[in-house]
Formats: C-alpha cells, structure tokens, sequence
C-alpha cells in the first residue's frame, strides 16, 4: 500500500516536472487532436471541457472554449503514444506552475487530473525518477488510466511524499 501511494503522488510531481511538449500532434487535423484530448477524463467531463491543440504554426491554441472549468490537451510529453490529460482551473494552474519553473505551486486548492489513457514515468533501479532516456539505466514505464490530485501541499505537514527536482524544487 505504501508503495501504491508513492507511485500514485509521485506521478503527480513526474507530471508537473514535464515540460508540455505536443510536437507530436504537430500537422495531425484540428478534429483528430480534439478527439484525442477529449479522451483524457470521461466524456461528461470532456464534452464540455476547453480543448487546447497545437495549431498550424506550431502552438498551442485554443481550439474550443468549455463551460465547466477543466481544460483538455492530446499529449503532455510527444511519447509514441499520445498521453492526453484534463484538469480543471486548479490543476491547469499547477501544472502551469510547475512547467514554468516556480519554487511552488500558486493554487491555493487542490486541483484534478484525469489520464484516461495512462501515461509514462522513468524508473531507475526500481525507484521513479524524472530521469529522462538519456540517463544511464533509466527505463521508460508505461502507466495505466488514473486520475490524479495536484495540490499545494507542504509534504512535512501533510506527509505525503515529494520528489525534489533541482530545476523547479519540491513540488
């Protein structure tokens, strides 16, 4: 059980420390990207949820504007396999907080991620790591659909485990 709950708050910090990276939806049509990003979280949540996609000149672009709060994105890392992800306003700020680099997360509640079709994380010698391929002994492990929450918690007072990363600090 301890294990099972190192691995599931652990995803949450690996998440947070990847840079979103949709160079792989890059050229697929706007309809292929929406579909793959809606399959993020149920499609109660999905169908009226904000779907951002990558646009013809390479960015990121809003491609339907939602009404309940969560926002959906096809991939987060460019694996072979996309990795769409859905969070609501919360943990849309977290995430954003993370990929930009700040000391901790701005949110001040909790905030959810639904990963309908799993994801990836490295593991090095057993334990998760944000090691990347290019690490020596790091193997890429695909995760199976979750749902995941990214909170502003300070891991000593609440004593959920933490990952401490040099670039962005202890999420």
């Amino acid at each position: 059980m301890n294990r099972l709950l190192t691995l599931a708050f652990t995803l949450v910090f690996a998440i947070g420390f990847a840079e979103l990276s949709m160079a792989g939806m890059k050229g697929k049509p706007q309809g292929e990207q929406i579909n793959i990003a809606r399959s993020a979280a149920p499609s109660r949540i999905s169908r009226d949820a904000t779907i951002m996609v990558v646009g013809e000149d390479g960015k990121v672009v809003e491609a339907k504007k939602g009404t309940n709060g969560f926002t959906c994105v096809p991939e987060i890392e460019a694996q072979e396999e996309p990795d769409p992800i859905c969070v609501d306003a919360a943990g849309w700020q977290w995430l954003s907080d993370a990929m930009s680099g700040r000391p901790k997360p701005t949110n001040t509640v909790p905030g959810i991620a639904y990963m309908a079709k799993g994801g990836w994380h490295w593991e090095k010698d057993g334990k998760i790591t944000p090691a990347t391929k290019n690490e020596p002994g790091a193997q890429k492990v695909k995760e199976p659909a979750h749902w995941m929450v990214l909170g502003p918690f300070d891991s000593k007072m609440s004593g959920l485990p933490s990952m401490h990363h040099s670039k962005f600090g202890t999420y």
